[in-house]
């Protein structure tokens, strides 16, 4: 029962950060430069890959579809946890997927982001790692 409820915890760490980007995204200016001569070029310049999107759009797709991961993570892990908890820490694929995720979530946050991702990343690769001890036990 502790396992389960670390694996939820960290688990609703990702879900939380990825539905708060998600609104972030697209019902606030968050992601958006404090220049607003800045956000009007990155809305009419290409990426050199197309010319069928803008820098901007190509932007707000990135944090999008970052958004969904983070929440497809945490739905998933919830979800495996509460109603497939023997399959989960009976799989090392499983097990070993949630961290790798959180490895690499905690990587690009530390090199990228600021400090308030990366604490939550790390408190939530803590309580997952805590799972799979306490589900050792």
């Amino acid at each position: 029962m502790l396992a389960q409820s670390l694996i939820v915890a960290s688990a609703a760490i990702l879900f939380l950060f990825g539905s708060l980007h998600a609104f972030y995204t697209f019902a606030s200016n968050k992601f958006s430069p404090r220049d607003p001569e800045l956000e009007q070029r990155l809305k009419a310049v290409s990426p050199v890959i197309s010319r069928q999107t803008t820098m901007w759009k190509a932007w707000v797709g990135f944090n999008a579809s970052h958004s969904l991961g983070a929440i497809l993570f945490g739905a998933v892990y919830i979800y495996l946890s509460l109603y497939h908890a023997l399959l989960l820490f009976q799989s090392y694929f499983l097990l070993g997927l949630g961290v790798i995720v959180l490895i690499a979530y905690l990587i690009v946050a530390k090199l990228y982001w600021f400090s308030a991702p990366l604490r939550g990343i790390a408190l939530a690769l803590g309580f997952y790692l805590a799972a799979i001890v306490a589900s050792r036990l």
